[in-house]
């Protein structure tokens, strides 16, 4: 059983793997603590990928101190020889008594060769130690190692009636400041962003992340990060002059194998990569569109879109959490609702479980999960 020590150390391990949640993608965040006796010798998080591990940080700065104490770590030691020396190794050299880990690595042909490594180098290991906090750091990672997808989050404003714009698709801006700044940092921790093609055509959404509105220490590094942005767009009407195409980073379209190919190859010309995916309806088809963003280490899909799309996504079960921003104002019975899901009796609700209610300014940020029991 866990002791409170146990858990003082280790959600400053969760604490210190924070700091990399930004930075760190496509690797999971992860952080280390280093405790000889009663006191932390040695602390480190995962900052960026392809530098060392928040192993190695905790270690190099506990130094000699490092033998004989107890090593905190959010996630399973690598075992592996990867852009860096595996952790395990590093940890069994500074002579370490017993490592005590929140969580197995996820990826099912790793998991526990890291713990194996060090249990027969002599080296005590305990597992499962905040195990929920930790997995919470790395929820895109985790699906990805375990699913061959990546979790999406759909990020919806709303009045409190419910609305999502007018009927003419007027929509800016429902929520305040704060809220937009929220969403800033959401798409910061995302690998890509995902729209459909309505969003572009009536406010030419440039789906960016901007300096002045992140408020994070690492904004002017993270603008150099943009996420993929990813245009879902089965006719392909994108313009080849849209923010969305023109702006800083890579931007990905998916369309169907009827798509214009004179306009495939002004797209492509302008920057943009264009997929043609195969429809029997002419939609694209959402599961694969997902499974080729994996491809591209993506762990994490903010999707920002209309009630079409975002309906579309939740009736398939392939939103994974919702996040809604509600503001305090009344749009009518005549603007366009939250999803675009046309049931016909009680039976086919979908339930949620609402997980956090808290006010963003003068909005509230409801974050809630698909109920599948």
């Amino acid at each position: 059983m866990a002791s409170a020590s146990d858990h003082l150390y280790m959600s400053r391990a969760i604490e210190l793997a924070r700091k990399g949640c930004y930075t760190a993608r496509p690797n999971p965040c992860v952080g280390c603590v280093i405790v000889q006796g009663d006191q932390v010798v040695g602390e480190g998080y995962h900052q960026r990928a392809g530098e060392p591990h928040a192993e190695v940080h905790a270690l190099a700065m506990a130094g000699a101190q490092a033998q004989g104490a107890t090593a905190y770590v959010t996630l399973e030691p690598c075992s592996h020889y990867g852009r860096t020396p595996p952790c395990a190794e590093a940890l069994i050299k500074a002579g370490v008594a017993e490592v005590v880990i929140a969580m197995q690595d996820p990826n099912p042909q790793v998991a526990g060769h890291g713990i194996k490594m060090l249990e027969e180098a002599g080296i005590k290991t305990r597992v499962g130690v905040m195990e929920a906090e930790a997995r919470a750091l790395n929820s895109g990672f985790i699906k990805r190692m375990q699913t061959g997808r990546p979790h999406v989050r759909c990020k919806l404003a709303m009045s409190l009636d419910g609305r999502t714009a007018m009927a003419s698709g007027e929509s800016q801006w429902i929520t305040g400041p704060e809220a937009r700044s929220e969403v800033q940092r959401l798409r910061a921790l995302s690998g890509a962003i995902v729209t459909g093609v309505g969003s572009i055509l009536h406010d030419d959404s440039a789906l960016t992340l901007r300096e002045t509105e992140l408020n994070l220490p690492d904004a002017a590094e993270l603008l150099q990060k943009q996420p993929l942005r990813v245009v879902l767009d089965s006719r392909l009407q994108t313009p080849a002059d849209a923010r969305v195409v023109t702006g800083p980073g890579d931007v990905m379209i998916f369309c169907s194998v009827e798509a214009a190919k004179a306009r495939k190859q002004a797209l492509e010309a302008a920057g943009a990569e264009v997929l043609m995916l195969d429809s029997h309806d002419g939609r694209i088809n959402l599961e694969q569109m997902l499974e080729i963003l994996v491809t591209k280490d993506i762990n994490d899909v903010l999707l920002e879109t209309g009630a079409t799309l975002a309906g579309a996504m939740m009736q398939q079960g392939l939103v994974d959490e919702l996040i809604v921003f509600m503001a305090p104002t009344l749009m009518g019975s005549g603007a366009r609702p939250l999803l675009e899901m046309p049931f016909t009796s009680m039976s086919e609700k979908l339930n949620l479980n609402i997980t956090d209610i808290r006010a963003v300014g003068n909005d509230w940020k409801i974050t809630a999960f698909p109920n599948n029991d």
